[in-house]
C-alpha cells in the first residue's frame, strides 16, 4: 500500500485555548494512540493534502520530533461551516497486528452489458477490510468482464489472500443497470422478423 511520510510537533499545552492558537497558525491539533501512551501533537494543515484530500488510502510514517511511528488516520473532524480540518486522530499500527482500513476499488475489464448499452453504477468506492500491513493492496480490483445487464459484484464474491472484508456480505459493489435503449437493436430486429412472417402468412392465405 502507498506510504506517506509526514512530520508533527509535540504540543506543549493541551486545551481549547491552545487548539485555537494552533489553528490560527494553520496547524491541526492531533492525537496519536494505540501505543504505550497517548501523544498530543500538531501538524501543518497543508500536510493533509496527501492524507485526506486524495482518493487513495495510505499508511503513514509519522515523525514526531525524530521518533517515527507507523500510523493510519483514524478520524478527522471538520468545521461545520468552512469544512476546514480542526482535529485528527491517528492510530499506531504494528506489523504483527491486523488493522481495519478503507481501500478504494479499481474496476477492470469490459462488461458485455455496457457494450449492449447498459450503465455501470458504483455503489461502494471504498471497501472496509482487515489485514496485516504487508497484506494491504493499493486498490481492490473489481472484474466486470462477465457482467451482463442487471448483473452485479457483491462483497461475498470477493476473495483476496490475507484480507477479511468487513462490509455486509450481500452489499453490492458495482452493478450494470438497464438504460433506455439498451438492447433495442435486438428487439427491433425481432419485430421485423415477426412482421415478415405475418405478411408471408397473409399472402399464403390469399393464394
Amino acid at each position: 500500500m502507498k506510504s506517506v511520510s509526514v512530520s508533527g510537533s509535540l504540543r506543549e499545552n493541551v486545551g481549547k485555548k491552545d487548539a485555537k492558537n494552533l489553528r490560527r497558525q494553520d496547524l491541526v491539533p492531533c492525537v496519536l494512540y494505540g501505543g504505550k501512551e497517548q501523544i498530543s501533537f500538531s501538524m501543518p494543515l497543508l500536510t493533509f493534502k496527501d492524507i485526506i484530500y486524495t482518493p487513495d488510502s495510505c499508511l503513514i510514517k509519522l515523525d514526531i520530533e525524530g521518533k517515527v511511528y507507523d500510523v493510519i488516520l483514524q478520524d478527522a473532524q471538520f468545521h461545520p461551516v468552512t469544512e476546514r480540518i480542526i482535529h485528527c486522530d491517528f492510530l499506531q499500527i504494528f506489523p504483527d497486528k491486523p488493522i481495519k482500513i478503507d481501500i478504494p476499488i479499481n474496476v477492470i475489464g469490459t462488461s458485455p452489458g455496457i457494450i449492449k448499452g447498459g450503465k455501470l453504477i458504483t455503489k461502494l468506492r471504498k471497501l472496509r477490510v482487515k489485514g496485516l500491513m504487508d497484506a494491504l493492496p493499493d486498490t481492490i480490483d473489481i472484474d466486470i468482464s462477465k457482467l451482463n445487464i442487471s448483473d452485479s459484484v457483491k462483497i461475498n464474491e470477493l476473495a483476496i489472500e490475507g484480507l477479511e472484508f468487513l462490509d455486509p456480505a450481500n452489499a453490492v459493489v458495482v452493478i450494470v443497470k438497464m438504460t433506455r435503449g439498451a438492447g433495442m437493436g435486438d428487439e427491433e430486429e425481432g419485430e421485423e422478423e415477426e412482421g415478415e412472417g405475418a405478411e408471408e402468412g397473409t399472402e399464403e392465405k390469399s393464394e
